[in-house]
C-alpha cells in the first residue's frame, strides 16, 4: 500500500504569511484580533487561540486592540473603520489578492463594470467587491454567467482560488455577453497546480485523502475534483477523522493531498499514520508468507497465476451458468455467462482468459473471457490516442461533472467542459447519442479513458477551415452570410471562415454603423480583397462590386443641370452640397446668393434643401462646382419674363386711343438724345455691378 504526498500540498504562500506574521505579532503583543478567521481551518484557529488571537467578525468588536487584516483581504470601509477607531492594524492580505483590488480598483474608477467569478459569500469575493468603483456582477460558474445581462464593456477577474477549469468554461460565455470585454487571469499560480496535480494523482490513485478543514473553499473544489475522478475518496481535518478500514483495502496507490489552509503538522500527521499501517501491512505480509513456505514449494510445480495475467485454457465443464476451464493450476478456473464472448463454446475448445481473482473465497480461480477482448480493445484505443485518432462512443449516463461514453465496450467519461465547444446546460441530452471522441488522456494500469468532443469539433473545424483556405483567392467574388456586427465592421461567413466588411468598405457613402447597410443573417455577395492565412485574417469588400458614383456622375449630373440637394459642410469659402450619397458639391461663396455676402451662413445653413445648377464636373478629381445664383437668376430673369408678358397682354387688350384734336397728325413724338437712351439702357447692369 504504497502512500503518495502531493508536492503543492498544505499552505501556500499567502496562507503561511499570515499565519507565521500573526504568531510572531503574538509574542510582543497581547488582545490581538483578526477580523474573520485568519484561515478556514479549526487546528489553526486552535493554535492561534492559544497564544491570545480572537476572531471577531466586524470591527466594531476589535474597540482598543490591535487588527489583523487576513489573507483574503477586506474592503477599504474596513480599513476606514479601523483607522477611525485608532486601531494599529497588520495587513496581512496575500499579495495576489492584493493585485487582484488593484486591478479592479483601477478598471472601475470610471465606473465601468467588473464581473467577478467565484462564491458570493466568500470572504475573499466580499472583499474584492468593496474595491469597485461601479456595478460588480459575482458568478459562481459558467451557469450563472449565462444569467449576465448583456454590456458593452467590462472586466473580467476571478477570485484567487477560483478552480481555472471553471475559469476556461466560463469565458466563453462572457465574451459572449460582453461586446468588448477585458480579461485578467487573477488566479493563483499555486491554485491551479495545486487542482492540476489533484487531478493526475486521484487518475493513478486506488484511493486518495484530501485533508483540510470544512470551512475552506478551496479544499472543497480539491475534494470535488478528486472525487469526480477517484471514487474512494475521503476530505478529513485531521488523521484522527479516517476511518479504522479505509487502509484495509487492497490498494496500489494510496494518494494525500491538502487546501491551502491546511497547516503542515495536520498533514503530517496523516501522511504518519497511513505510513505506518503500510510498513504494519509488510510485517504481517513477512509472516504470513514464512508460515505459507510449504506450500510455496509445492506451487512452485503448478502454473503460477496472478489477476489480469492472460492464460490459455481447455474447457472441461459447462453448465447453464458457468463455464469451467482447466489452466494447468491446482484450480480450474470458472467463467460466468456473462462473461463468455463466445457463447457456443464446446468442451475440448481452447480459449484465451484473463484471471479475475486467484481464489474467491472458496478455493475457485475467476476467470474472464471478456477481459481478454477489452484489453486488445483498450490497447487498440491507445494507438489511436497515440496516433491522435478519432473513436466512435455512444453517450451512456450522466455522472458528477459530466458524462459516461460506451467506447467500444470501454468506459470513457467525457468533462462537462469537453462535451461542446459552448456550455452544456443539459448534459442527460448526450444520452444515447452516437458521437466522435479524442482520447485525451489514458491510464493504463487502471484502464480509464478521459475522451473530448470538444477536441474533435475544434479539429474539424480546423480541417474544414483549411479546406476552404484552399479554395480562397483573392480577388474572388463570393457569397456568405453576416454573423455579426461591430462599430468596425461585419463577419461574414463564406463556408466556414470568417471575413471581415470594414465599415469604410460598406459603401461608397461615409457608414457611421454598419446597420445602416447589412443585418446578422443577411446574405450578401463579396470581393475578397486580402488574404492573411498565417493570421487567418480575411478582408472583405461590399463596395468593390457597386459602382463607383464618381464614374457615372458626368452623364447623371451634366454641366448646366439643375439639381436639389441637401447642404453637408459649411466653411469660409463656400458650402458643400450633397447631391447623392458619397458625391458632394462645392458652391463658392460667389455663388451662394444673388448679391454679395460675409459668410456662407448669410445664406444658407447646414440641413437645407437648395436647388443648384451644375457648373463644372471633375471625375477624376472627384469634384463638381455647383452654384445658387445661376438658379436665382435664372429664376428672376423668368419671373420677370412673365411679368412682361402679362403687361403686353393687357396693354392690348385695353388700348389707349388719341383724341384728333389733341395730337395733330403732322406731328411727330420728340426723339431722345442719343447719349440719354444709351445711359437709360445702361443703368440696369450699372445697378447689378454695384450690387455685386
Amino acid at each position: 500500500m504504497p502512500v503518495f504526498l502531493a508536492k503543492h500540498a498544505g499552505f501556500c504562500m499567502g496562507v503561511r504569511r499570515a499565519v507565521l506574521e500573526a504568531m510572531k505579532a503574538a509574542e510582543t503583543e497581547k488582545d490581538i484580533v483578526t477580523i474573520g478567521e485568519l484561515v478556514h481551518n479549526p487546528e489553526v484557529i486552535r493554535k492561534l487561540e492559544a497564544v491570545g488571537i480572537y476572531a471577531v467578525s466586524t470591527p466594531s468588536q476589535a474597540t482598543g486592540r490591535s487588527a489583523i487584516i487576513r489573507s483574503h483581504g477586506v474592503a477599504p470601509a474596513v480599513y476606514r473603520e479601523l483607522e477611525a477607531r485608532g486601531l494599529r492594524t497588520i495587513d496581512l492580505t496575500c499579495p495576489f489578492v492584493k493585485r487582484l483590488h488593484d486591478i479592479v480598483a483601477a478598471y472601475s474608477a470610471a465606473g465601468k463594470p467588473v464581473i467577478l467569478l467565484g462564491r458570493g459569500d466568500h470572504p475573499e469575493v466580499i472583499g474584492t467587491v468593496g474595491w469597485c468603483g461601479g456595478r460588480v456582477f459575482v458568478a459562481q460558474d459558467a451557469g450563472e454567467a449565462e444569467n449576465l445581462p448583456e454590456m458593452d464593456e467590462a472586466l473580467a477577474v476571478a477570485q484567487t482560488t477560483f478552480p481555472h477549469e471553471e475559469w476556461e468554461n466560463a469565458l466563453p460565455v462572457l465574451r459572449r455577453k460582453v461586446k468588448a470585454l477585458t480579461v485578467e487571469d487573477t488566479i493563483c499560480p499555486a491554485t491551479t497546480l495545486r487542482q492540476t496535480e489533484a487531478r493526475q494523482m486521484a487518475a493513478k490513485a486506488d484511493a486518495m485523502l484530501v485533508v483540510g478543514g470544512r470551512s475552506s473553499a478551496n479544499t472543497r473544489k480539491l475534494y470535488e475534483t478528486c472525487q469526480r475522478i477517484c471514487a474512494r475518496t475521503l476530505w478529513v481535518e485531521r488523521a484522527a477523522d479516517i476511518p479504522p478500514g479505509f487502509a484495509d483495502i487492497q490498494s496500489d496507490f494510496i494518494g494525500i493531498t491538502a487546501g491551502a489552509s491546511t497547516p503542515d503538522w495536520s498533514l503530517k500527521e496523516v501522511v504518519t499514520r497511513m505510513t505506518d499501517k503500510e510498513q504494519m501491512d509488510q510485517k504481517v505480509s513477512r509472516e504470513e508468507a514464512d508460515k505459507s513456505s510449504f506450500m510455496a514449494d509445492v506451487e512452485a510445480t503448478l502454473v503460477k497465476i496472478r489477476p489480469g495475467q492472460s492464460v490459455t485454457g481447455t474447457v472441461v465443464q459447462i453448465t447453464e451458468d458457468e463455464v469451467c476451464v482447466n489452466i494447468g493450476f491446482k484450480s480450474d478456473g470458472l467463467i460466468k455467462r456473462e462473461d463468455l464472448i463466445s457463447q457456443d463454446v464446446k468442451l475440448g475448445d481452447e480459449i484465451e482468459v484473463e484471471v479475475v481473482k486467484v481464489n474467491d473465497g472458496e478455493g475457485n480461480v475467476l476467470l474472464s473471457q471478456r477481459n481478454v477482448v477489452t484489453r486488445k480493445v483498450f490497447a487498440s484505443i491507445v494507438e489511436k490516442y497515440e496516433k491522435g485518432e478519432f473513436v466512435d462512443g455512444v453517450g451512456k449516463e450522466v455522472v458528477k461533472g459530466g458524462l459516461i461514453c460506451n467506447v467500444e465496450g470501454i468506459r470513457a467519461f467525457v468533462p462537462a467542459s469537453q462535451l461542446s465547444n459552448r456550455y452544456v446546460e443539459k448534459i442527460s441530452e448526450f444520452v444515447g447519442q452516437p458521437m466522435k471522441l479524442k482520447i485525451i488522456e489514458v491510464d493504463e494500469q487502471k484502464h480509464r479513458i478521459v475522451a473530448s468532443r470538444k477536441a474533435v469539433i475544434k479539429d474539424e473545424a480546423a480541417t474544414r477551415k483549411a479546406e476552404v483556405w484552399v479554395n480562397l483567392h483573392e480577388g474572388d467574388v463570393v457569397k456568405g452570410i453576416v454573423r455579426r456586427l461591430t462599430d468596425f465592421g461585419a463577419f461574414v461567413d463564406i463556408g466556414g471562415v470568417d471575413g471581415l466588411i470594414h465599415v469604410t468598405d460598406l459603401s461608397w457613402a461615409h457608414v457611421k454603423h454598419p446597420s445602416e447597410i447589412v443585418h446578422p443573417d443577411q446574405e450578401v455577395e463579396v470581393k475578397i480583397l486580402s488574404l492573411d492565412p498565417e493570421r487567418e485574417r480575411i478582408q472583405l469588400g461590399l463596395k468593390q462590386l457597386q459602382p463607383k458614383p464618381w464614374d457615372l456622375a458626368p452623364q447623371k449630373y451634366p454641366e448646366g443641370a439643375v439639381v436639389t440637394g441637401k447642404v453637408v459642410r459649411i466653411t469660409t469659402f463656400g458650402a458643400f452640397v450633397e447631391l447623392e450619397p458619397g458625391i458632394d458639391g462645392l458652391v463658392h461663396i460667389s455663388q451662394c446668393a444673388l448679391t454679395r455676402i460675409n459668410k456662407v451662413e448669410d445664406a444658407v445653413n447646414i440641413g437645407d434643401t437648395v436647388k443648384v445648377k451644375v457648373l463644372s464636373v471633375d471625375p477624376e478629381a472627384k469634384r463638381i462646382s455647383l452654384s445658387i445664383r445661376a438658379v436665382l437668376e435664372a429664376e428672376r430673369k423668368e419671373a420677370a419674363e412673365t411679368e412682361n408678358g402679362e403687361e403686353a397682354v393687357a396693354v392690348e387688350a385695353e388700348p389707349v386711343v388719341a383724341q384728333p384734336e389733341e395730337v395733330p397728325a403732322a406731328e411727330e413724338p420728340e426723339a431722345k438724345p442719343a447719349h440719354k437712351a444709351r445711359k437709360a439702357k445702361d443703368e440696369p447692369a450699372a445697378e447689378a455691378a454695384d450690387q455685386e
